[in-house]
């Protein structure tokens, strides 16, 4: 039984675990946030949380500390001259702590099948698997017409809702470019497989195949998050028309295509 001189402390005890409580909400929010709309600057997260700088800087911090969102330095613009803007992003670790369960299992499982049926087996098995997504896209890709960009925006959002969230948006260069080298950046901020695709590039390589047929062009990856990069990044030219180069034919606009590095260096547009 409490006496009366206990009582205040242990009230305390309780307000000190509610605020707790309330304080991993708030930073669990924060860090779905991050994972959604990184790369993001503090200022840009205590907007859409409505917390004040203070907080967001405070969990920011924490989830610093812990080793899962970390500082990524961004152009504000195309040839700015004043400092890269601070912006976050998650981790490798921050990643693989999404959506990993079973990571052990499956790893074992694909290392066993490339063993008894050979490497092939695994990239069947991404077929197969990506085989799946290609049939359920296609009819949303296809709703929206032939524009490549629209196509785009529709193949983004079909991910999102798949817990990829995923964005496109047309690609601002810092040098004016002719029309028929227009494009759009198609960026990845999860990916449920990521640590497998580290060890099995057929995951990845399925993927950007399965783009390019569902968009019609010929796409290309800047980045991926199983090979480090912040998210993934997929270039989709929109000025050339459908239609890929057929295998074993040239691209005639190869050589028109700009580098990686002649686009703002924010993977998320």
């Amino acid at each position: 039984m409490y006496s009366v001189a206990q009582y205040p402390s242990n009230r305390a005890a309780s307000g000190r675990a509610v605020r707790g409580d309330a304080e991993q909400r708030t930073r669990n929010r924060v860090l779905g946030a991050v994972l959604e709309h990184g790369p993001v600057s503090a200022a840009e997260l205590g907007e859409m949380l409505s917390i004040t700088p203070a907080a967001v800087r405070r969990h920011l911090d924490a989830l610093t500390r812990d080793g899962v969102v970390e500082v990524k330095r961004v152009a504000t613009s195309g040839t700015g001259a004043g400092r890269p803007a601070r912006r976050y992003v998650l981790t490798s670790r921050g990643q693989s702590s999404i959506g990993d369960d079973y990571l052990d299992i499956a790893r074992t499982a694909l290392h066993r099948l490339a063993e008894l049926a050979g490497p092939g087996a695994v990239e069947d098995f991404a077929e197969e698997r990506f085989g799946a997504m290609e049939r359920r896209y296609q009819p949303v890709v296809d709703a929206v017409g032939d524009d490549v960009a629209a196509r785009s925006r529709a193949l983004a959002e079909a991910l999102t809702r798949d817990g990829f969230v995923a964005s496109a948006a047309e690609v601002a260069s810092r040098v004016p470019l002719p029309a028929h080298m227009a494009s759009v950046q198609l960026c990845q901020g999860h990916c449920p497989v990521q640590q497998l695709a580290a060890e099995f590039p057929a995951f990845c390589d399925t993927e950007t195949a399965v783009f390019s047929r569902l968009l019609g062009v010929d796409v290309r990856r800047l980045s991926t998050l199983a090979g480090g990069g912040h998210v993934c990044t997929t270039h989709i030219p929109t000025g050339r028309g459908a239609n890929p180069p057929v295998a074993g034919t040239p691209d005639h606009h190869a050589d028109d295509t700009p580098d990686a590095s002649e686009f703002l260096p924010d993977e998320r547009p």
